[in-house]
Protein backbone atom coordinates (compact mmCIF):
# COMPACT_ATOMS: atom_id res chain seq x y z
CA UNK A 1 0.00 0.00 0.00
CA UNK A 2 1.24 3.76 -0.47
CA UNK A 3 3.31 4.85 2.44
CA UNK A 4 0.52 7.89 2.69
CA UNK A 5 -1.60 4.78 3.92
CA UNK A 6 0.86 3.77 6.66
CA UNK A 7 0.87 7.26 7.82
CA UNK A 8 -2.81 7.79 7.73
CA UNK A 9 -3.18 4.55 10.39
CA UNK A 10 -0.40 6.34 12.58
CA UNK A 11 -2.28 9.85 12.67
CA UNK A 12 -5.43 7.13 13.26
CA UNK A 13 -3.75 5.24 16.43
CA UNK A 14 -1.35 8.61 17.49
CA UNK A 15 -2.54 11.87 15.94
CA UNK A 16 -0.31 13.82 18.21
CA UNK A 17 2.85 12.28 17.88
CA UNK A 18 5.78 14.20 15.97
CA UNK A 19 6.26 12.37 12.33
CA UNK A 20 8.92 14.55 10.74
CA UNK A 21 10.68 17.73 11.92
CA UNK A 22 12.71 19.63 9.58
CA UNK A 23 14.73 22.78 9.41
CA UNK A 24 11.90 25.28 9.23
CA UNK A 25 9.15 23.24 11.62
CA UNK A 26 7.69 19.94 12.11
CA UNK A 27 4.24 17.89 11.58
CA UNK A 28 2.72 15.38 13.38
CA UNK A 29 1.08 12.52 12.33
CA UNK A 30 -2.13 14.24 12.28
CA UNK A 31 -0.91 17.09 10.18
CA UNK A 32 0.76 15.52 7.91
CA UNK A 33 -1.81 12.89 6.84
CA UNK A 34 -3.83 16.45 6.25
CA UNK A 35 -1.29 17.76 4.53
CA UNK A 36 -0.24 14.62 2.13
CA UNK A 37 -4.22 14.37 1.42
CA UNK A 38 -4.36 17.72 0.59
CA UNK A 39 -1.96 17.88 -1.90
CA UNK A 40 -2.79 14.54 -3.55
CA UNK A 41 -5.74 16.47 -4.70
CA UNK A 42 -4.23 19.50 -6.17
CA UNK A 43 -2.19 17.12 -8.09
CA UNK A 44 -5.04 15.09 -9.26
CA UNK A 45 -6.51 18.53 -10.08
CA UNK A 46 -3.38 19.57 -12.07
CA UNK A 47 -4.30 16.32 -14.19
CA UNK A 48 -1.95 13.64 -12.53
CA UNK A 49 -3.02 10.30 -12.99
CA UNK A 50 -2.20 6.74 -12.08
CA UNK A 51 1.10 6.09 -14.29
CA UNK A 52 1.78 10.10 -14.18
CA UNK A 53 5.57 10.26 -13.75
CA UNK A 54 5.92 13.37 -11.26
CA UNK A 55 9.35 15.28 -11.04
CA UNK A 56 9.80 16.60 -7.32
CA UNK A 57 12.79 18.81 -6.25
CA UNK A 58 11.80 21.19 -3.09
CA UNK A 59 14.14 22.54 -0.92
CA UNK A 60 12.38 22.14 2.31
CA UNK A 61 12.99 18.46 3.00
CA UNK A 62 9.48 18.03 4.88
CA UNK A 63 7.18 19.58 1.00
CA UNK A 64 9.56 17.22 -0.21
CA UNK A 65 8.18 14.29 1.67
CA UNK A 66 4.61 15.49 1.20
CA UNK A 67 4.66 15.89 -2.43
CA UNK A 68 6.72 12.19 -2.82
CA UNK A 69 3.96 11.17 -0.60
CA UNK A 70 1.40 12.82 -2.09
CA UNK A 71 2.37 11.47 -5.64
CA UNK A 72 2.42 8.05 -4.50
CA UNK A 73 -1.31 8.46 -2.97
CA UNK A 74 -2.52 9.78 -5.88
CA UNK A 75 -1.31 6.45 -7.95
CA UNK A 76 1.53 8.39 -9.36
CA UNK A 77 5.50 7.56 -9.57
CA UNK A 78 7.58 10.43 -7.50
CA UNK A 79 10.75 11.18 -9.14
CA UNK A 80 13.18 13.09 -6.72
CA UNK A 81 15.27 15.35 -7.86
CA UNK A 82 18.19 18.11 -6.82
CA UNK A 83 16.01 21.38 -6.03
CA UNK A 84 18.99 23.34 -7.56
CA UNK A 85 18.47 22.42 -10.88
CA UNK A 86 16.68 24.44 -12.72
CA UNK A 87 14.13 23.12 -15.69
CA UNK A 88 16.94 22.95 -18.28
CA UNK A 89 18.99 20.77 -15.78
CA UNK A 90 15.56 18.52 -15.06
CA UNK A 91 15.01 18.12 -18.75
CA UNK A 92 18.46 17.00 -19.48
CA UNK A 93 18.33 14.60 -16.63
CA UNK A 94 15.29 13.19 -17.86
CA UNK A 95 16.51 13.07 -21.30
CA UNK A 96 13.68 11.26 -23.93
CA UNK A 97 11.52 10.49 -20.74
CA UNK A 98 8.06 12.47 -20.35
CA UNK A 99 7.85 14.41 -16.89
CA UNK A 100 4.11 15.23 -16.88
CA UNK A 101 4.46 17.53 -14.19
CA UNK A 102 7.45 19.06 -12.18
CA UNK A 103 7.01 19.88 -8.65
CA UNK A 104 9.38 22.51 -7.40
CA UNK A 105 8.01 24.24 -4.68
CA UNK A 106 5.58 23.20 -1.33
CA UNK A 107 2.06 21.93 -2.79
CA UNK A 108 -0.90 23.65 -1.34
CA UNK A 109 -3.34 21.87 0.18
CA UNK A 110 -6.73 21.38 -1.81
CA UNK A 111 -9.69 21.32 0.29
CA UNK A 112 -12.12 18.05 -0.74
CA UNK A 113 -13.43 14.50 -0.09
CA UNK A 114 -10.35 11.67 0.68
CA UNK A 115 -7.93 10.63 -2.33
CA UNK A 116 -8.58 6.72 -2.27
CA UNK A 117 -6.05 5.08 -4.78
CA UNK A 118 -6.23 1.22 -5.09
CA UNK A 119 -3.25 0.72 -5.26
CA UNK A 120 -0.96 -2.80 -6.42
CA UNK A 121 2.36 -4.15 -5.32
CA UNK A 122 3.64 -3.64 -9.53
CA UNK A 123 2.51 0.29 -9.65
CA UNK A 124 5.74 2.17 -10.40
CA UNK A 125 5.91 4.07 -6.87
CA UNK A 126 9.35 5.11 -6.89
CA UNK A 127 12.22 6.73 -9.03
CA UNK A 128 15.43 8.55 -7.78
CA UNK A 129 18.35 9.59 -9.82
CA UNK A 130 21.52 6.97 -8.73
CA UNK A 131 24.79 8.88 -7.66
CA UNK A 132 26.93 10.50 -10.53
CA UNK A 133 24.08 11.00 -13.28
CA UNK A 134 25.03 13.60 -15.62
CA UNK A 135 24.49 14.20 -19.30
CA UNK A 136 23.32 10.38 -19.49
CA UNK A 137 20.80 10.10 -16.81
CA UNK A 138 19.85 7.21 -15.45
CA UNK A 139 16.34 7.30 -12.87
CA UNK A 140 15.99 4.14 -11.56
CA UNK A 141 11.91 3.25 -11.21
CA UNK A 142 10.99 0.27 -8.84
CA UNK A 143 7.92 -0.77 -7.60
CA UNK A 144 5.56 -0.27 -4.53
CA UNK A 145 6.44 -3.83 -3.60
CA UNK A 146 10.17 -3.78 -3.73
CA UNK A 147 10.28 -0.33 -2.29
CA UNK A 148 7.81 -1.20 0.65
CA UNK A 149 8.22 -4.54 1.69
CA UNK A 150 11.56 -4.66 2.47
CA UNK A 151 10.95 -1.73 5.29
CA UNK A 152 9.84 -5.02 7.94
CA UNK A 153 12.96 -6.76 7.45
CA UNK A 154 15.09 -3.06 8.14
CA UNK A 155 13.22 -2.43 10.49
CA UNK A 156 13.88 -5.96 12.39
CA UNK A 157 17.59 -5.46 12.04
CA UNK A 158 18.04 -2.23 13.29
CA UNK A 159 15.40 -2.50 16.10
CA UNK A 160 13.30 0.25 15.04
CA UNK A 161 10.60 0.84 16.87
CA UNK A 162 7.59 3.70 16.80
CA UNK A 163 9.02 5.26 19.87
CA UNK A 164 12.67 5.74 17.93
CA UNK A 165 13.59 9.30 16.96
CA UNK A 166 14.73 8.82 13.17
CA UNK A 167 17.77 11.43 12.45
CA UNK A 168 18.51 11.55 8.10
CA UNK A 169 21.04 13.75 7.83
CA UNK A 170 21.72 14.22 4.25
CA UNK A 171 19.59 15.72 0.88
CA UNK A 172 16.53 13.70 0.00
CA UNK A 173 17.72 13.47 -3.23
CA UNK A 174 20.08 10.59 -2.68
CA UNK A 175 18.05 7.38 -2.29
CA UNK A 176 19.60 6.32 0.55
CA UNK A 177 18.77 9.61 3.02
CA UNK A 178 15.17 9.27 0.95
CA UNK A 179 14.98 5.63 2.07
CA UNK A 180 15.89 6.34 5.44
CA UNK A 181 13.05 8.74 5.69
CA UNK A 182 10.19 7.25 4.44
CA UNK A 183 10.80 4.07 6.21
CA UNK A 184 10.57 6.16 9.29
CA UNK A 185 7.28 7.30 8.65
CA UNK A 186 5.96 4.17 7.28
CA UNK A 187 7.06 2.67 11.06
CA UNK A 188 5.12 5.63 12.57
CA UNK A 189 8.77 7.34 13.98
CA UNK A 190 9.55 10.76 13.72
CA UNK A 191 11.95 11.55 11.07
CA UNK A 192 14.57 14.45 11.72
CA UNK A 193 15.09 15.81 7.98
CA UNK A 194 17.75 18.68 8.43
CA UNK A 195 18.60 18.72 4.49
CA UNK A 196 22.11 18.49 5.13
CA UNK A 197 24.28 17.41 7.17
CA UNK A 198 23.51 19.31 10.42
CA UNK A 199 27.35 20.51 11.16
CA UNK A 200 26.55 22.66 14.35
CA UNK A 201 23.42 21.71 15.09
CA UNK A 202 24.71 17.97 15.36
CA UNK A 203 24.73 18.03 18.94
CA UNK A 204 20.97 19.08 19.63
CA UNK A 205 19.85 16.57 17.05
CA UNK A 206 21.86 13.84 18.34
CA UNK A 207 20.65 14.72 21.97
CA UNK A 208 17.09 13.34 20.53
CA UNK A 209 17.90 10.53 18.02
CA UNK A 210 17.55 7.35 19.05
CA UNK A 211 18.80 6.06 15.24
CA UNK A 212 20.67 7.57 12.72
CA UNK A 213 21.30 6.87 8.92
CA UNK A 214 24.88 8.03 7.59
CA UNK A 215 27.59 7.69 5.62
CA UNK A 216 30.33 5.82 7.01
CA UNK A 217 32.88 8.64 6.94
CA UNK A 218 29.93 10.64 9.23
CA UNK A 219 30.23 8.05 11.57
CA UNK A 220 33.49 9.32 13.91
CA UNK A 221 31.37 12.99 14.22
CA UNK A 222 28.57 10.81 15.53
CA UNK A 223 30.41 8.80 17.95
CA UNK A 224 32.41 12.17 19.48
CA UNK A 225 29.34 12.95 20.58
CA UNK A 226 26.44 9.98 20.55
CA UNK A 227 24.01 11.67 22.95
CA UNK A 228 21.06 9.32 22.80
CA UNK A 229 22.29 7.68 20.21
CA UNK A 230 21.51 3.88 20.26
CA UNK A 231 22.01 2.57 16.54
CA UNK A 232 23.69 3.62 13.27
CA UNK A 233 22.43 2.30 9.93
CA UNK A 234 25.20 2.84 7.81
CA UNK A 235 25.29 2.12 3.64
CA UNK A 236 26.79 3.53 0.76
CA UNK A 237 30.58 2.80 1.58
CA UNK A 238 32.64 0.09 3.04
CA UNK A 239 33.07 0.52 6.82
CA UNK A 240 36.54 0.37 8.14
CA UNK A 241 36.34 -2.14 11.39
CA UNK A 242 37.85 0.83 13.42
CA UNK A 243 34.49 2.52 12.54
CA UNK A 244 32.89 -0.78 14.68
CA UNK A 245 34.97 -0.89 17.13
CA UNK A 246 34.78 2.76 17.78
CA UNK A 247 30.83 2.78 18.46
CA UNK A 248 31.30 -0.06 20.38
CA UNK A 249 33.43 1.94 23.31
CA UNK A 250 30.60 4.63 22.99
CA UNK A 251 27.27 1.93 23.20
CA UNK A 252 26.18 2.71 20.08
CA UNK A 253 25.23 -0.65 18.00
CA UNK A 254 26.23 -0.53 13.78
CA UNK A 255 23.74 -1.77 11.21
CA UNK A 256 26.19 -1.56 8.04
CA UNK A 257 25.16 -2.79 4.38
CA UNK A 258 25.74 -3.30 0.86
CA UNK A 259 23.60 -2.60 -2.01
CA UNK A 260 23.14 0.14 -4.68
CA UNK A 261 20.42 2.10 -5.84
CA UNK A 262 19.32 -0.27 -8.74
CA UNK A 263 19.91 -3.53 -6.69
CA UNK A 264 18.19 -1.90 -3.23
CA UNK A 265 19.46 -3.97 -0.29
CA UNK A 266 22.40 -6.44 -1.12
CA UNK A 267 23.92 -7.49 2.16
CA UNK A 268 23.93 -6.54 5.92
CA UNK A 269 25.75 -7.07 8.74
CA UNK A 270 24.05 -6.07 12.01
CA UNK A 271 26.54 -7.60 14.40
CA UNK A 272 30.02 -7.40 12.78
CA UNK A 273 30.51 -11.03 11.62
CA UNK A 274 30.40 -9.82 7.89
CA UNK A 275 28.32 -9.05 5.44
CA UNK A 276 25.27 -11.62 4.38
CA UNK A 277 22.72 -11.75 2.23
CA UNK A 278 19.90 -9.69 3.61
CA UNK A 279 16.05 -10.74 4.08
CA UNK A 280 15.13 -12.60 0.49
CA UNK A 281 18.03 -12.43 -1.39
CA UNK A 282 20.38 -14.68 -3.17
CA UNK A 283 23.80 -13.87 -3.95
CA UNK A 284 25.77 -15.08 -6.54
CA UNK A 285 30.02 -13.83 -7.25
CA UNK A 286 30.62 -14.70 -10.90
CA UNK A 287 34.38 -15.28 -11.81
CA UNK A 288 36.06 -15.60 -14.87
CA UNK A 289 38.44 -18.65 -15.65
CA UNK A 290 41.50 -17.89 -13.79
CA UNK A 291 40.11 -14.80 -11.99
CA UNK A 292 40.51 -14.46 -8.40
CA UNK A 293 37.11 -11.91 -8.66
CA UNK A 294 34.24 -11.98 -9.70
CA UNK A 295 31.18 -9.31 -10.08
CA UNK A 296 28.48 -9.90 -7.44
CA UNK A 297 24.59 -10.76 -9.06
CA UNK A 298 21.67 -10.53 -6.90
CA UNK A 299 18.42 -11.98 -7.12
CA UNK A 300 15.68 -10.63 -4.52
CA UNK A 301 12.11 -9.28 -4.33
CA UNK A 302 13.98 -5.41 -3.49
CA UNK A 303 15.33 -5.17 -7.48
CA UNK A 304 14.48 -1.99 -9.39
CA UNK A 305 12.43 -2.10 -12.78
CA UNK A 306 15.59 -0.53 -14.42
CA UNK A 307 16.07 2.74 -15.73
CA UNK A 308 13.49 5.10 -17.19
CA UNK A 309 14.01 5.72 -20.59
CA UNK A 310 15.68 2.57 -21.30
CA UNK A 311 18.80 4.79 -20.51
CA UNK A 312 22.15 3.69 -20.69
CA UNK A 313 23.89 2.33 -17.26
CA UNK A 314 25.75 -0.04 -15.43
CA UNK A 315 22.95 -2.09 -14.70
CA UNK A 316 22.75 -5.22 -16.28
CA UNK A 317 20.42 -8.32 -16.15
CA UNK A 318 20.25 -12.48 -17.09
CA UNK A 319 16.91 -14.18 -17.99
CA UNK A 320 16.39 -16.00 -14.84
CA UNK A 321 15.86 -12.67 -12.48
CA UNK A 322 19.63 -12.09 -11.60
CA UNK A 323 21.07 -8.39 -11.90
CA UNK A 324 24.47 -6.80 -11.11
CA UNK A 325 25.83 -3.34 -11.04
CA UNK A 326 29.43 -4.34 -11.48
CA UNK A 327 30.47 -4.74 -8.48
CA UNK A 328 33.14 -7.37 -7.36
CA UNK A 329 34.37 -9.38 -4.89
CA UNK A 330 35.87 -13.16 -4.13
CA UNK A 331 34.16 -16.35 -4.28
CA UNK A 332 31.28 -16.79 -2.52
CA UNK A 333 29.71 -19.75 -1.36
CA UNK A 334 25.64 -19.54 0.34
CA UNK A 335 26.09 -19.42 4.13
CA UNK A 336 29.55 -17.57 3.67
CA UNK A 337 30.59 -13.99 4.21
CA UNK A 338 30.32 -11.74 1.22
CA UNK A 339 33.56 -9.92 0.76
CA UNK A 340 33.58 -6.99 -1.39
CA UNK A 341 36.58 -5.60 -3.23
CA UNK A 342 34.89 -2.50 -4.75
CA UNK A 343 33.39 -1.49 -8.20
CA UNK A 344 34.61 -3.58 -11.22
CA UNK A 345 33.75 -0.39 -13.69
CA UNK A 346 36.45 2.12 -12.31
CA UNK A 347 33.07 3.90 -10.02
CA UNK A 348 34.71 6.31 -7.40
CA UNK A 349 33.31 6.00 -4.09
CA UNK A 350 33.49 9.67 -2.33
CA UNK A 351 32.03 10.41 0.82
CA UNK A 352 29.10 7.77 0.24
CA UNK A 353 28.50 8.80 -3.32
CA UNK A 354 29.22 6.81 -6.04
CA UNK A 355 30.74 8.48 -9.63
CA UNK A 356 31.05 6.84 -12.31
CA UNK A 357 34.57 8.31 -14.14
CA UNK A 358 33.02 7.93 -17.70
CA UNK A 359 30.21 10.46 -17.00
CA UNK A 360 32.85 13.03 -15.85
CA UNK A 361 35.05 12.71 -18.76
CA UNK A 362 31.84 13.34 -21.05
CA UNK A 363 31.70 16.87 -19.96
CA UNK A 364 35.45 17.58 -19.47
CA UNK A 365 36.29 16.56 -22.75
CA UNK A 366 33.85 19.33 -24.46
CA UNK A 367 36.22 21.93 -22.92
CA UNK A 368 38.52 23.76 -25.76
CA UNK A 369 41.85 22.58 -25.21
CA UNK A 370 41.57 19.03 -23.91
CA UNK A 371 42.70 16.09 -26.38
CA UNK A 372 41.75 13.33 -23.87
CA UNK A 373 41.07 12.62 -20.34
CA UNK A 374 40.82 9.99 -17.26
CA UNK A 375 39.00 10.39 -14.24
CA UNK A 376 40.22 7.95 -11.64
CA UNK A 377 40.00 8.13 -7.90
CA UNK A 378 42.63 8.97 -5.38
CA UNK A 379 42.65 7.74 -1.71
CA UNK A 380 41.48 10.82 0.95
CA UNK A 381 41.51 9.91 5.02
CA UNK A 382 37.85 10.46 5.46
CA UNK A 383 35.78 10.12 2.27
CA UNK A 384 37.52 7.32 0.90
CA UNK A 385 38.25 8.53 -2.11
CA UNK A 386 38.34 11.96 -4.05
CA UNK A 387 37.74 12.68 -8.05
CA UNK A 388 41.06 13.20 -9.53
CA UNK A 389 41.20 14.22 -13.21
CA UNK A 390 44.28 13.64 -15.71
CA UNK A 391 44.33 15.15 -19.23
CA UNK A 392 46.39 14.86 -21.89
CA UNK A 393 46.44 18.53 -23.92
CA UNK A 394 45.38 19.10 -27.82
CA UNK A 395 47.86 21.71 -28.39
CA UNK A 396 50.80 22.70 -26.17
CA UNK A 397 49.92 23.69 -22.72
CA UNK A 398 46.35 21.93 -21.16
CA UNK A 399 43.84 24.67 -20.49
CA UNK A 400 43.82 26.40 -16.84
CA UNK A 401 42.26 25.03 -14.11
CA UNK A 402 39.98 27.83 -13.78
CA UNK A 403 38.45 27.33 -16.95
CA UNK A 404 38.03 23.11 -16.21
CA UNK A 405 36.70 24.25 -12.68
CA UNK A 406 33.97 26.85 -14.32
CA UNK A 407 32.86 23.44 -16.24
CA UNK A 408 32.59 20.84 -13.85
CA UNK A 409 30.11 23.45 -11.69
CA UNK A 410 28.13 23.90 -14.85
CA UNK A 411 27.47 20.44 -15.67
CA UNK A 412 28.42 18.35 -13.02
CA UNK A 413 26.93 17.44 -9.37
CA UNK A 414 28.98 18.72 -6.37
CA UNK A 415 30.11 14.88 -5.54
CA UNK A 416 31.59 14.44 -9.08
CA UNK A 417 33.85 17.30 -9.60
CA UNK A 418 37.51 16.76 -9.31
CA UNK A 419 39.06 18.32 -6.40
CA UNK A 420 42.20 17.89 -7.99
CA UNK A 421 43.81 18.28 -11.54
CA UNK A 422 47.04 17.06 -13.37
CA UNK A 423 48.42 16.97 -16.61
CA UNK A 424 50.25 14.30 -18.77
CA UNK A 425 52.41 14.90 -22.54
CA UNK A 426 50.11 11.72 -23.32
CA UNK A 427 48.11 9.06 -21.53
CA UNK A 428 48.77 5.61 -21.59
CA UNK A 429 46.32 3.85 -24.03
CA UNK A 430 45.28 0.34 -24.47
CA UNK A 431 45.56 -1.70 -27.43
CA UNK A 432 42.50 -0.39 -28.69
CA UNK A 433 43.69 2.94 -28.33
CA UNK A 434 41.41 3.63 -25.39
CA UNK A 435 43.46 5.52 -21.97
CA UNK A 436 44.54 2.69 -19.65
CA UNK A 437 42.67 3.55 -16.34
CA UNK A 438 44.32 1.44 -14.85
CA UNK A 439 47.64 1.81 -16.06
CA UNK A 440 47.02 6.27 -14.94
CA UNK A 441 45.88 5.20 -11.65
CA UNK A 442 49.20 2.93 -11.19
CA UNK A 443 51.33 5.54 -12.62
CA UNK A 444 49.51 8.66 -9.94
CA UNK A 445 50.08 6.02 -7.39
CA UNK A 446 53.44 5.90 -7.48
CA UNK A 447 53.81 9.50 -8.19
CA UNK A 448 55.17 9.85 -11.84
CA UNK A 449 56.85 12.84 -12.18
CA UNK A 450 55.16 13.39 -16.02
CA UNK A 451 52.04 14.02 -14.13
CA UNK A 452 51.86 17.97 -13.39
CA UNK A 453 49.18 19.07 -10.70
CA UNK A 454 47.32 21.98 -12.23
CA UNK A 455 47.19 24.74 -9.72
Amino acid sequence: MPVAEHVRRHAAARPDMVAVRGPHGELTYGELAHDISGAARHLLGRGVRAGSLVAIGVADPVALLVAVLAADLAGATPLVGDHAWDRRRWARMTGTTTVDLLVDAPLPDEPGPAVEHVAAPGDLAWACFSSGSTGRPRAVVRTRASWTASFPHLGELAGMAPDDVVLVPGPLSSSLYAFAAVHALATGATAVVPGRWPAGSLPAHLDQATVVHLVPHLLPAVLARPGALRTVVAGGAALDPRGRAAAARAGVRIVSYYGATELSFVAADADGGGLRPFPGVEIEVRTAPGSALGEVWARSPWLAEGYLGEAAGPLRRDGDGWMTVGDVAHPYRAGEVLRLRGRGDGAIQTGGATVVPEDVEEVLRKVPGVGDIVVIGSPHPSLGSIVTAILEADGDAPPPRALLEAVARSGLDVAQRPRRWYAVPSLPRTQAGKPARALVAARMAAGDPDLRRLT
